[in-house]
């Protein structure tokens, strides 16, 4: 068994149902649609792409699905679990964690401190815990700096523990943000852009990261600019335009589906 099998084996995780379920998902700000009447369903243990122009809505639907947003109307269905009005921290529990287009990390807390943080939605001593610090607690954050170094060698940067997060280079923030989500034990982890500004190393040595925590039975929903990427790594792609779904199926049928092919190059004279 490796680090996250025991994760993506928990409860629900074999289950036939959809693991992500959206049904009508709009979100409206002000006179403003961002989504209108989005439909998607994430199958447990694949690899999910999202993709679509600057503002088609794919940082907003992110935001619903992990909490930041609550959708002005729709179903949203997690492991079998309907969610309305959901805080971040209730579907981190539920195990949905993310990372961000824009890195946020703590700057000034090492590699491990960063990836323990992560940790608290799994812990057990609470404040009064960590305020008498009893046997159980200590020995409790043993357990979870031990576990931080494990997830710091699982995304290869390992070396790095004791470094201070803004001392990192750019690929080994965005490699320590995953060792973060993944340190809340998710069933769906949910990456914004993690191949921004990488080299074509880095973004290959990410594609085997990701394949990796896939085949652990974490399933992985993708927003990427990097269509080269999404394409040769995502089991199915779904894809947004002005807010709304155009088009979601295998990768290759996306690539020549003619409505993808109008969003991102024109159509008519514009092409």
């Amino acid at each position: 068994m490796t680090l996250l099998q025991a994760q993506g084996e928990r409860i629900g995780a074999s289950a036939p149902t959809p693991l992500l379920q959206l049904s009508g998902i709009s979100k409206q700000f002000g006179g403003l649609s961002a989504l209108s009447d989005v439909n998607l369903h994430i199958k447990r243990g694949e690899i999910y792409g999202l993709i679509g122009p600057n503002g088609a809505g794919k940082t907003t639907l992110f935001n619903v699905i992990t909490g930041l947003y609550q959708a002005s109307s729709g179903q949203f269905e997690f492991n079998g679990q309907r969610y309305q009005s959901c805080q971040p921290h209730v579907l981190a529990q539920a195990g949905i964690a993310r990372t961000f287009q824009n890195i946020r990390l703590f700057a000034n807390l090492s590699a491990r401190e960063n990836v323990m943080i992560g940790r608290h939605v799994r812990s057990q001593a609470g404040v009064f815990g960590a305020l008498l610090r009893n046997k159980k607690t200590r020995a409790e954050e043993q357990a979870i700096a031990q576990r931080a170094e494990a997830l710091l060698r699982y995304v290869g940067i390992s070396k790095a523990s004791h470094t201070l997060a803004k001392h990192l280079s750019y690929g080994e923030q965005r490699r320590l943000e995953i060792a973060r989500a993944l340190a809340t034990e998710p069933l769906l982890l949910a990456l914004d852009e993690p191949a921004a500004g990488m080299n074509a190393t880095e973004t290959e040595s990410l594609k085997t990261l990701l394949q990796t925590i896939r085949d652990s039975g974490i399933t992985v929903l993708l927003i990427e600019h990097d269509v080269k990427l999404i394409m040769g790594l995502c089991d199915r792609v779904a894809v947004l335009d002005y807010g709304k779904k155009i088009a979601e199926d295998v990768p290759e049928n996306v690539r020549n589906h003619p409505a993808v092919i109008a969003a991102y190059l024109g159509s008519g004279d514009d092409a």
